[in-house]
């Protein structure tokens, strides 16, 4: 077994590219075992392409059972090889936004038993033994409810996995837990290169983003840029889901967002690694040059 596993937590397919995308496939060409977790298949997602309408239509969920093919090839893409459903393939359903009907459906993700799904969650740490584990904050990174339920859930398992005595496999203590964030600066530095950009996607002021960081509650900075053609490829698997003009992307609201090589997370919990200088800023998409951690490994023995 390799001595770095890292492990994701992702509440929908497509959230693994968009956020994290860069950083996956930069730890598997280095080496480190990289597993992704899905909680949901995105039943609830809204879809782009006109010849795919249908399946929104679908009683029998058609579009998450589309959504398992687009997250596999993304998968493919980043090189990931160990991805898992929470629970088992549609053990849980996409919730939808906050406060539409789908948030009552008896399978949501977002009325899930907390317990239960951390257990699951659970099991799959103890099988793997991550030493980090990267989700969302306690917001959600935006507020969709499944993404604060998927914190919530990484929350209780990291503690529920070192406990003696709960469920089955040796206890595993985690060392460092992530959420993932976006520097306020380099959605800044996008939303005024895109403005003076050829492309279709409309721009939105960046302060009414429901999303976002201030730079100086970043910690780490992991510099994937390499690896960002592998991004690009991932999120072009999610067609239902995603637009890709590189470097530009966009949702089904058609605001346009950089395609980021460089990808920001806040420590959450553990000791931090020693802080290093930044690459200086450029064209690319870096963030500011603080001095952060740049590895998500960093400082683990």
């Amino acid at each position: 077994m390799t001595d770095r596993r890292l492990l994701l937590v992702h509440a929908h397919p497509d959230d693994e590219s968009i956020g994290t995308g860069a950083t996956m496939a930069k730890y598997v060409a280095e080496g480190a075992h990289v597993t992704l977790v899905t909680c949901t298949l995105g039943e609830e997602g809204e879809i782009i392409p006109a010849d795919l309408a249908h399946l929104a239509a679908d009683r029998d969920d058609a579009l998450g059972q589309y959504r398992v093919g687009e997250l596999a090839a993304a998968c493919q893409a980043l090189g990931v090889e160990d991805h898992r459903f929470l629970g088992g393939p549609g053990r849980w359903r996409d919730s939808g936004m906050m406060g539409v009907a789908s948030n009552d459906h008896p399978r949501a993700f977002w009325g899930a038993d907390l317990d239960e799904a951390a257990g699951e969650l659970v099991k799959i740490i103890r099988e793997v033994r991550p030493q980090v584990l990267v989700t969302y904050d306690a917001n959600g990174f935006y507020g969709h409810p499944d993404h604060i339920q998927a914190h919530r859930v990484s929350r209780r398992a990291f503690e529920l996995a070192a406990k003696p005595g709960f469920g089955e496999g040796e206890p595993w203590q985690i060392a460092k837990f992530y959420h993932t964030a976006v520097a306020r600066s380099v959605l800044r530095r996008g939303a005024d290169a895109l403005r003076e950009a050829d492309v279709e996607f409309q721009v939105e002021n960046v302060d009414d983003m429901p999303f976002g960081s201030p730079d100086e509650d970043i910690t780490t900075e992991i510099d994937a840029r390499p690896w960002i053609g592998n991004k690009v490829e991932a999120l072009r698997a999610h067609a239902t889901q995603v637009t890709v003009r590189p470097p530009w992307y966009a949702l089904s609201n058609n605001i346009g967002q950089e395609v980021l090589g460089v990808e920001h997370y806040t420590l959450a919990i553990g000791v931090p690694g020693a802080p290093v200088p930044g690459p200086p800023v450029d064209a690319g998409g870096l963030g500011e040059p603080h001095n952060r951690e740049n590895d998500l490994f960093a400082g683990i023995h």
